[in-house]
């Protein structure tokens, strides 16, 4: 008797012993499953919501900025950037999305897949032709890019630039008017931020251009990096 119940004991061990890795294995996805986003939209632009109480960019696609305008080349120009916020909000401001959460970008704002009433935002932007495909980071929504500027439906009926464009070239001419205004050779702007850090921004980072010197809070020009550091300052991250 003693026998058979070392056993049952055994074959027991054995049983836990092969049931206990798929336990692991079918809990592993799920912890590493990112939370979905859930909520009443409010909407900050053509592609930024937010949803409920989190910041999210809609993954994809990529709108035309605020300040953007449209036209040129014998076309009347028009505030295209305005205009598509404003179709946006129309279309889904205080409608309820369900959204998958796929990233987090450097801004902190939520990247996801964006629903209503079971229709993916994203596509149906990029179909209306107010916003485009974001093709740097995917290629989803290639295709109805295509066929909205075939058509030739919303911003697709003017002259327009690239979103992504439209950036770069706002940030050169603003990098470029600020470092009109910087001493002979000396660029580099040691900025003391509200909490006193003392942070040094260089040509072609973010917040260059928009960074400003005040001397009588102590913030000053500096003409390398390694003069920078020694007066202890530290480079701004971005």
């Amino acid at each position: 008797m003693i026998r058979l119940c070392s056993r049952f004991v055994s074959v027991s061990f054995i049983i836990v012993s092969l049931a206990s890795p798929w336990v692991s294995l079918a809990a592993g996805p799920a912890a590493a499953a990112q939370p979905e986003v859930s909520g009443r939209i409010r909407v900050i632009d053509g592609d930024t919501f937010e949803v409920g109480d989190v910041r999210v960019r809609l993954f994809g696609v990529d709108a035309p900025e605020q300040g953007q305008t449209c036209g040129g080349n014998g076309k009347q120009v028009w505030a295209c950037g305005a205009w598509v916020t404003t179709e946006v909000r129309s279309r889904y401001e205080g409608r309820r999305a369900s959204c998958a959460r796929l990233d987090t970008d450097r801004y902190g704002r939520a990247v996801a897949r964006c629903s209503v009433d079971g229709k993916d935002v994203g596509r149906t932007l990029v179909s209306e032709g107010l916003a485009f495909a974001y093709r740097q980071y995917s290629l989803d929504y290639d295709l109805d890019e295509k066929r909205a500027a075939v058509r030739g439906v919303g911003v697709h009926g003017a002259e327009v630039q690239r979103p992504a464009e439209y950036r770069a070239e706002t940030r050169s001419a603003a990098n470029a008017a600020a470092l009109s205004a910087a001493p002979q050779g000396c660029v580099i702007k040691g900025n003391v931020s509200s909490k006193g850090a003392r942070i040094f921004h260089v040509p072609g980072q973010q917040y260059y251009a928009a960074t400003r010197i005040d001397e009588s809070k102590g913030e000053r020009w500096f003409c390398s990096e390694a003069e920078a550091r020694k007066a202890g300052w530290r480079k701004a991250r971005q």
